[in-house]
């Protein structure tokens, strides 16, 4: 039976700052209906993945394919419009416009007034803690409630995959807990994801499969269970 083509796939993806390579040859290929976990020290080019997918940065080499099609070379909304949304690290709320506006934004590439309604409405049923601040201004939340406000913000386009960087980032273990939670129940509705996560153990609770990055290169991949349990692993390129 032949293996069925990857909902994403990068390949040799290069990136570069300025004239500092960032990634050397980056690959990953991700299942539609999968949660895959980036993860590995800081700097080990996790977030520079996510920003070269969503178009934020360009690559200087290599591919990336989604759907068939090579998006590599196409502008950040084009690739939102086809159905990428990210998440990106420390949230970047609008701290000066309320939850109501944050969401908003989110659909900025849809034009009917009643599809946005509808997808606000599914927003505040998923994240009821939003619903009751609709009218408060977003820098006035927690930081776990910024963090569902900016995933919800992102869910607002409707995307297929949802790139989410560091989302436990400064949370108290009991709101990481149920942000992963949400991300369980985002991916059981449907939607692909990647994770970025610098905690191994809550990536690992949460994903399938993942990759290990170190310096910009994807130095191991498996099923998270073969991940845990490879302590040898943990120790050269986790600390753990």
């Amino acid at each position: 039976m032949a293996q069925q083509e990857a909902l994403l796939e990068l390949k040799d993806l290069r990136v570069c700052y300025g004239r500092t390579e960032a990634l050397h040859g980056v690959s990953i290929a991700v299942q539609a209906g999968e949660i895959v976990a980036l993860i590995g020290a800081n700097g080990a080019g996790k977030s520079t993945t996510l920003r070269a997918i969503s178009g934020l940065l360009k690559p200087s080499g290599g591919s990336i394919r989604w759907d068939g099609a090579d998006i590599g070379a196409m502008a950040a909304d084009q690739i939102v419009a086809r159905g990428i949304a990210h998440c990106p690290e420390e949230r970047h709320v609008w701290p000066d416009m309320s939850v109501h506006e944050n969401l908003l934004l989110g659909a900025y590439l849809c034009k009917s007034r009643s599809e946005v309604e509808r997808r606000m409405d599914l927003a505040l049923q998923r994240f009821p803690r939003l619903a009751e601040r609709s009218q408060q201004l977003a820098g006035t939340l927690s930081g776990g409630e910024q963090q569902m406000l900016a995933i919800a913000r992102a869910l607002m386009s409707e995307p297929r995959l949802l790139l989410l960087d560091e989302p436990s980032l400064g949370l108290s273990p009991m709101m990481a807990n149920e942000v992963f939670s949400v991300i369980r129940d985002i991916n059981a509705h449907g939607v692909t994801v990647i994770v970025v996560e610098q905690n191994i153990h809550n990536a690992l609770s949460v994903a399938s499969r993942a990759y290990v990055f170190e310096t910009g290169s994807v130095v191991a991949h498996n099923d998270s269970a073969s991940l845990l349990n490879d302590e040898a692993l943990l120790h050269a390129y986790l600390g753990g």
